[in-house]
């Protein structure tokens, strides 16, 4: 029997002797002996030994870990660690190298021995594994789950994967046509490439097809094929792949693409939008402004009254289109007030019934219907996706019946919905329009449900309504049949009492003694002359010493000159260079105890709530009032 070849590499020339005349005596042959690892590296690709034994301390600018490293890299000869040392650090270092095995210096001869010899059996049982899988690894590598043998235009083999792919028995396939297979769009195409593979043209590596199972049903699959010799004869070797999890991946990405486009595209709109709404209330503040200078002093019989109020009540119109528009670009933040919802609900009825005239709306409304605090915005969004939905189910015309009542919830009633039982404001909108079975009725409020056909409708609007109720700690719920109507209820928590008396003051008559006045000084920051000229014309008419800034660095100058004289800064949120937030941080460095408003075009919301939340003093959303201002001003100064 041929003895085993060995290298040493061991930098110690009396421990490499001892351990050649060791390992000679154990009828190994040791082939040579070497000191560094640049000469390991040499002599291993000369001799191609069976086996290594490497020291780790070795002459030289390479240790043995590293010469190990190369020497499987470029021969794949198994590497034995004989040494002397054995600390965690050295251990995790050689155990990268995978070596074969590892002796600690002193040894005895049979542990040698044995250590070689597991290395050896080691490594030619990894030989063996490598050549069988040498020789399996074309049909593995390219197998794409099923796998069959097409001779002539039979099938004459199939694996169980295809088999099982199919829904076919090995007996069912053997024989059968394999054109059948395909989709007849496909035919031609596979008939082509088989022919091609025949007479030894090349053809795509992978192409895709649609296949038929069994019973009948089509799916995606990847197909791979080659030319063999089969049976004495040629033959076709054809895998399989199953895609259709992958199309249906790629189609799901073509999908959210979409929606991410879209989203993308109405983030945009949104931005553009709030910054129209923005610049829109700062014009309609200066309009407002110059109005309720003029109607100072001005009784109901003065003759330009009515064309000032009118004035008045325009900008409100305007100024509730842009709180519409901010509450589509901003995320709708609450506006939260006292509302009376019979005047919400019949405003909108209103609105809703002189653009859909097919369509008669019938309402009753509770006397003394209870007060809720709402968005007002938010709820006529809610009311008129309703009536929207209400519509579009009745697209020859129909009935719309509208109810508000007074209801008291039990826990009972309430344990479903997750909210606390007592007073609520019930709002009922009942349609004659076509109804809904029981699985729509179980879907109407997730998001992006519908079942408008495409491009008809997106799905959200029940699903905001839902959310936009039970953010304002109600619910709202659905009844409905098919061919029998729907009917949506929408409960809203009711508050005790409520001062409703902003809400009117467009109707009152604005008196000297109705504004708050003092005699304080105002510093007022905003980057639009026009509000400045305003604002500074409001203030003296109230009493106050005003100074103006027209930006934040201004702002910051001018209440560092006159900080023990100034009690109450108006800041302007949205302002080139240095905006609102920062213009606030830097009066708070300078004056802990300064008094700040924020004022904006934009409504109450993120950025704004941010910059209220680190301690600023107050918010009013422009167009605002020469009386809120007063109002606002007054309860800032007066609060301890």
């Amino acid at each position: 029997m041929k003895r085993k070849k060995l290298l040493v590499v061991e930098d110690d020339w009396l421990a490499a002797e001892d351990m050649k005349m060791r390992l000679e005596a154990l009828g190994y042959a040791v082939c040579d002996i070497v000191s560094s690892g640049k000469d390991a590296i040499e002599k291993a690709g000369d001799h191609i030994p069976n086996l290594v034994l490497m020291d780790i301390r070795l002459s030289g600018d390479m240790d043995g870990i590293e010469t190990a490293r190369q020497i499987r890299r470029r021969f794949s000869i198994p590497v034995l660690y004989v040494s002397a040392y054995a600390d965690r650090e050295l251990m995790d270092r050689a155990k990268r190298t995978e070596p074969y095995g590892y002796v600690v210096k002193p040894f005895e001869d049979i542990e040698l021995q044995a250590a070689i010899e597991v290395a050896l059996y080691k490594h030619r049982a990894e030989l063996k594994l490598r050549e069988s899988e040498e020789r399996y690894r074309a049909l593995v590598e390219g197998s794409l789950d099923g796998v069959f043998v097409q001779h002539g235009s039979k099938i004459a083999f199939s694996n169980q994967a295809l088999q099982k792919m199919l829904g076919y028995s090995k007996a069912e396939l053997h024989g059968m046509d394999h054109w059948l297979l395909y989709h007849p769009e496909d035919r031609g195409v596979a008939a082509e490439r088989s022919q091609a593979l025949m007479v030894g043209e090349e053809i795509p590596s992978y192409y895709e097809v649609k296949l038929q199972r069994k019973d009948g049903s089509w799916f995606y699959g990847e197909i791979s094929a080659r030319a063999i010799g089969f049976q004495g004869g040629r033959g076709i070797l054809t895998w399989v792949k199953d895609i259709s999890e992958r199309k249906a991946a790629e189609e799901e990405k073509k999908r959210l693409g979409a929606q991410l486009r879209q989203a993308q595209k109405m983030e945009a709109l949104g931005t553009l939008a709030g910054g129209i709404a923005h610049d829109f209330n700062n014009i309609l503040m200066a309009i407002q402004g110059n109005a309720s200078l003029m109607l100072l002093g001005k009784g109901s019989d003065h003759p330009d009254y009515e064309r000032l109020k009118n004035i008045e009540k325009y900008v409100q119109n305007g100024a509730h289109l842009t709180r519409q528009l901010l509450g589509f670009a901003r995320g709708g933040k609450y506006d939260v007030r006292v509302v009376d919802m019979n005047d919400v609900v019949k405003q909108s009825a209103e609105m809703f019934g002189r653009t859909k005239k097919e369509i008669s709306v019938h309402s009753i409304y509770e006397r003394d219907l209870w007060k809720v605090e709402a968005d007002r915005d938010q709820i006529e969004q809610v009311l008129l996706n309703i009536y929207v939905n209400a519509w579009q189910a009745m697209p020859e015309g129909g009935d719309l019946y509208i109810r508000t009542q007074n209801v008291m919830i039990d826990d009972h009633s309430t344990r479903h919905y997750q909210v606390k039982p007592g007073k609520y404001v019930k709002i009922s909108i009942a349609d004659t329009g076509v109804g809904m079975n029981e699985e729509t009725l179980q879907r109407v409020f997730e998001p992006f449900f519908t079942t408008k056909e495409m491009g008809k409708g997106t799905g959200l609007g029940l699903a905001s309504a839902y959310g936009i109720v039970k953010n304002h700690g109600g619910y709202i719920d659905v009844y409905s049949e098919k061919g029998k109507g729907a009917e949506f209820n929408i409960y809203l928590p009711a508050i005790e009492g409520g001062d409703m008396a902003h809400r009117q003051e467009d109707d009152d008559e604005i008196g000297d003694s109705d504004l708050g006045r003092g005699n304080e000084a105002i510093l007022l920051v905003d980057d639009e002359e026009m509000i400045l000229d305003v604002g500074r014309e409001f203030l003296r008419k109230l009493g106050y010493r005003v100074l103006v800034a027209r930006n934040g660095e201004e702002a910051i100058r001018t209440y560092k000159k006159n900080k023990h004289e100034i009690d109450i800064v108006i800041l302007d949120m949205i302002m080139p260079g240095m905006a609102g937030g920062e213009v606030y941080d830097r009066l708070k460095a300078l004056d802990p105890e300064v008094k700040v408003i924020l004022s904006s075009g934009y409504s109450l919301n993120g950025q704004a709530g941010e910059i209220l939340a680190r301690g600023c003093n107050g918010f009013i959303q422009k167009p605002f009032k020469i009386r809120e201002l007063s109002i606002k001003v007054r309860d800032i100064l007066e609060k301890k």
